[in-house]
């Protein structure tokens, strides 16, 4: 019984130590690299295991590539994989961009791969170009009518400036600017509507893809409706600002005309005042006419009948009094 079991222990030990051997001395990927024509020892495959780069990644890739006629070096896989880059992607735009007869080396393709952009799906777009859609643009002509137009543009990788270039916010926000001024500076809303291709060529002829890593091979305008009467709008929003600034204005001038009411009130009744204190006077000075003999009785008495007959006439040409004389006002004998 012990043996048996003594003979299992060495038969799963060496099944294990199979596996460990074919782990680290992968036999039969080397075999296919060698039937596919690519040339690369047992040893390198085995120190790639020490250095943390799957053998299958590298050796498949390399496959590729001799397969499509493309010479690549193992150590240039392996430096790429270390760094952080995506193997199988770069190869397969490698060839990819060979067939489409495209300029990129594995420099470039490492460098697109490595600055976080998809260079296979770079390299697809330079050959079947990608069409975006811009949101709704709004913009005022000169005769002050509303235009949203809609825009589809089409662009293509531009494989040159993908290191360093600008993305796809950036064609957008361009050509919409671009449709703003180009339909800004049309006199007459009208003339856009006629002619909505002249903003295509307005917008193209300003080299909008300029700095990014696209490439814009045309600007269509699908749709473009008329908005609001902008201009009408800010005419009357400055005809109600004109006439709350007159409203404003002639407030004020009520209230300095109230103002000046009242301060002519105010004199009237200074004056009025000023009056009474000088008629408040003349008794004193009449009695002070009497002691130095300047005023006799009689002239007293004649004063006091002006005195009378000027309240009398006052009385009869106060309209309020006209009533109490018992005559008629349009009987003149009756009155006397």
């Amino acid at each position: 019984m012990n043996d048996l079991y003594i003979l299992i222990a060495i038969g799963l030990g060496a099944l294990f130590l199979i596996w460990f051997l074919f782990y680290f001395i992968p036999v039969g990927l080397w075999f296919t690299a060698l039937v596919s024509g690519v040339r690369i020892s047992l040893l390198q495959l085995i120190l790639m295991r020490w250095r943390k780069v799957p053998p299958s990644v590298i050796v498949n890739s390399l496959i590729a590539a001799t397969k499509a006629g493309i010479p690549l070096e193992r150590d240039d896989l392996e430096a790429h994989f270390l760094a952080g880059g995506r193997v199988q992607k770069v190869v397969n735009s490698l060839i990819s961009a060979d067939k489409a007869n495209m300029d990129l080396n594995f420099k470039t393709a490492t460098a697109i791969d490595l600055a976080g952009r998809d260079v296979f799906e770079a390299v697809q777009m330079s050959v079947n170009p990608k069409v975006i859609d811009t949101k709704k643009v709004a913009a005022v002509a000169k005769d002050g009518i509303q235009l949203i137009a809609l825009a589809r543009v089409t662009v293509r990788a531009n494989i040159r400036q993908l290191v360093g270039g600008a993305g796809e916010e950036t064609i957008l926000a361009r050509v919409g600017e671009g449709i703003v001024s180009s339909i800004g500076s049309a006199d007459s809303h009208k003339q856009v509507l006629e002619n909505p291709d002249s903003i295509s060529k307005v917008v193209l002829k300003k080299g909008l893809d300029s700095g990014t890593a696209f490439e814009i091979l045309s600007i269509d305008i699908a749709d473009i409706d008329i908005g609001k009467n902008i201009g009408a709008v800010l005419q009357m929003d400055q005809a109600n600002a004109d006439k709350n600034i007159a409203q404003a204005k002639a407030e004020e001038r009520r209230a300095m005309a109230v103002a000046q009411e009242q301060e002519m009130r105010a004199k009237a009744q200074e004056a009025r005042a000023n009056v009474i204190q000088a008629e408040a006077l003349i008794p004193q000075a009449i009695a002070d006419a009497f002691s130095k003999g300047n005023l006799g009785i009689m002239d007293y008495y004649k004063f006091q009948n002006i005195q009378a007959d000027t309240k009398m006439r006052d009385s009869i040409s106060d309209p309020s009094n006209q009533h109490l004389g018992g005559g008629s006002k349009d009987n003149p004998k009756e009155n006397k």
